[in-house]
């Protein structure tokens, strides 16, 4: 089974009053068990631990459902829950259940590291291969439990593959394939691979600006220059996994946010020292 062909339109609309927050949500792919969104930066897919009435993906997509919104209704919703997770800041797919059982069989899937995903970063610096894989174990900092860490011993075991798409002066765009799941996988990967995310302040990442890029560029007279990307650079990309009714292979993808592709953009314009590698 392939992707579902969706309108390009095909959007949910979500609010949280208590914060002013407004989402439309696209959707990559539906049908009778699963639905599959384009999660958009700077949202919660779960409630926060600490804090739990910022507002976040799944909160809002059971208001919806209680509150029976045209989106839920058309779709006889009773029922969404999320098998996986992306960071607040991580862009792309994200895979919803429509029952319980649908979710128990594609959580085993993650669970159990069948599943196929690639996401799309853009890091500093450059790495010594433009094809490499980091294996090590994670753990949480004990003085700042947010923040995931390497170690030797204890921890858990962590796998992502890694190859370089595109090379910049000083900047690299990297495929990253994830064999296993934990939090903050890939950013810590990559942070110990000596290439922190753009935008990813808690791994060594920073903003990216047009001045940083533009040899004749004008600051604004008033205010502040704004990033071209401030949020981190991380984008889920593509995920695969098997259908858990027909048992037939499903792949589905979402396209990058505006800001990513911006910067893209103007990498390859302006920082383009470094020659292109196209990596198959």
């Amino acid at each position: 089974m392939g992707k579902k062909a969706v309108s390009p339109d095909s959007i949910i609309k979500l609010s949280a009053p208590e914060t002013n927050g407004y989402w439309e949500i696209q959707i990559l792919y539906e049908d009778e068990y699963i639905l599959a969104l384009n999660k958009p930066a700077c949202l919660l897919t779960s409630p926060d631990r600490y804090d739990p009435k910022r507002p976040n993906l799944m909160k809002l997509l059971h208001a919806g459902i209680e509150e029976g919104k045209d989106w839920a209704k058309v779709r006889n919703l009773t029922y969404l829950m999320n098998p996986h997770r992306l960071d607040f800041e991580t862009t792309g797919v994200i895979l919803l259940a429509k029952s319980k059982d649908i979710l128990t069989m594609l959580t085993n899937q993650f669970s159990e590291n069948k599943t196929r995903k690639m996401y799309l970063a853009i890091a500093h610096g450059a790495p010594p291969k433009d094809e490499f894989t980091v294996e090590v174990r994670i753990a949480p900092n004990p003085k700042k439990p947010e923040i995931m860490r390497v170690v030797r011993k204890k921890g858990k075991q962590t796998i992502t593959h890694f190859k370089v798409l595109e090379k910049f002066a000083g900047y690299t765009l990297f495929e990253c394939h994830p064999v296993t799941g934990r939090t903050h996988q890939i950013r810590v990967h990559l942070k110990y691979a000596g290439c922190p995310i753009v935008g990813d302040i808690l791994y060594g990442g920073l903003p990216l600006y047009l001045s940083q890029l533009k040899p004749d560029f004008k600051k604004p007279k008033k205010g502040v220059e704004k990033p071209i990307i401030d949020t981190v650079a991380l984008h889920s990309k593509k995920l695969e996994f098997v259908h858990p009714v027909t048992g037939n292979p499903v792949c589905i993808e979402a396209p990058e946010p505006k800001p990513f592709l911006v910067a893209l953009k103007y990498l390859r314009e302006y920082a383009s020292a470094a020659p292109s590698v196209q990596v198959t």
